[in-house]
């Protein structure tokens, strides 16, 4: 009985792992600063985290059929550079469509070479991700690249008294709900990513699931770099470095599995919710930065490890059904 009791109880915590890591940062942060437990700073959480919260969305897609993007801190670094150089005079309306095509271009790009030459993604986006910052570094001459008046008052104004950036969140979350949940396209994701040569056998396009995922993800990263350059106003060099931890990480903590076939939005922005409250709370606790990295690290391999214990439940409980069905 007691061994019957813990089992259900190492299911629970593993299935409640990102809630129980949540509150324990919420309370730890909370008690340690009393900053961080108020109602501006909340506000400035969710704010903060819209555009990890976009790009993960994006990575969700990537992740549910078993590939990965290394390449969206370059995508977004490469984008703002593009805004800041040469969308000044455009209004917001139609840079936003120029932007999400960028990103969707350098996504097709990664789809190619994994779908067509059968390259890992993996090392594609990797060398995506040099490629990219590459080509921004050499845009900007590496100097800071000011964003337009229309891009900075984007970050500065609300709607209804809500920042544009949650909304434009918002916007992006919706639409991807829909799509995974209500249309064949969205079930066809899952299936490739859960078992690609079932999906195949049953009638599915997989290399163009594949491929069209990768432009999601790449188009998601480049309305990352919308909000967060109207956010700061200005795209250093190091705009979007290692971006792609924290995006995964989140994606990852909010239940979206590394082997495919599972995920969703809303757990995504959870993660990201997450990872951007570890920072505000490091930020608050004036922490020494070189520990950033390390902490973001450690939720890395936390959501990994979470990721896989998950995955080796999940067969023992398949086995065990089809034992007993047997």
């Amino acid at each position: 009985m007691n061994r019957v009791s813990a089992r259900g109880l190492y299911v629970i915590a593993l299935r409640l792992a990102p809630l129980i890591l949540f509150a324990g940062l919420f309370i730890a942060f909370g008690v340690m600063s009393d900053r961080f437990l108020s109602l501006a700073n909340f506000r400035n959480i969710l704010t903060q985290s819209t555009h990890v919260a976009v790009m993960a969305i994006g990575m969700t897609f990537v992740l549910l059929v078993r590939g990965v993007d290394l390449s969206v801190g370059s995508v977004m670094y490469l984008v703002a550079v593009v805004m800041g150089l040469y969308l000044t005079d455009l209004p917001i309306v139609v840079t936003i469509p120029i932007i999400v095509l960028i990103g969707a271009a350098v996504g097709a790009v990664n789809a190619w070479f994994i779908t067509q030459l059968r390259i890992a993604a993996f090392i594609v986006t990797l060398a995506t991700l040099f490629i990219g910052r590459g080509l921004a570094l050499y845009l900007s001459e590496t100097k800071m690249v000011f964003q337009s008046d229309a891009v900075q008052t984007l970050g500065r104004s609300s709607f209804l008294g809500i920042p544009w950036a949650i909304w434009i969140a918002a916007a992006v979350a919706a639409a991807a709900w829909i799509t995974l949940t209500q249309t064949p396209y969205g079930r066809q994701i899952y299936a490739v990513g859960a078992d690609p040569e079932s999906a195949a056998k049953a009638g599915i396009r997989v290399k163009p699931i594949v491929f069209s995922v990768f432009c999601i993800c790449a188009a998601c990263a480049a309305i990352g770099a919308l909000i967060s350059a109207s956010q700061v106003g200005a795209a250093s060099a190091t705009f979007g470095y290692q971006m792609e931890f924290p995006v995964i990480a989140a994606s990852v903590l909010g239940g979206t599995s590394l082997f495919g076939g599972r995920g969703g939005v809303f757990g995504s922005i959870f993660g990201a919710v997450l990872v951007q409250t570890t920072e505000n709370g490091l930020v608050m606790l004036n922490a020494d930065p070189y520990l950033y990295p390390l902490v973001n690290s450690l939720i890395i391999f936390i959501a990994a490890w979470v990721d896989g214990r998950r995955r080796i439940l999940t067969e023992r409980l398949e086995q065990r059904k089809i034992r007993v069905e047997a």
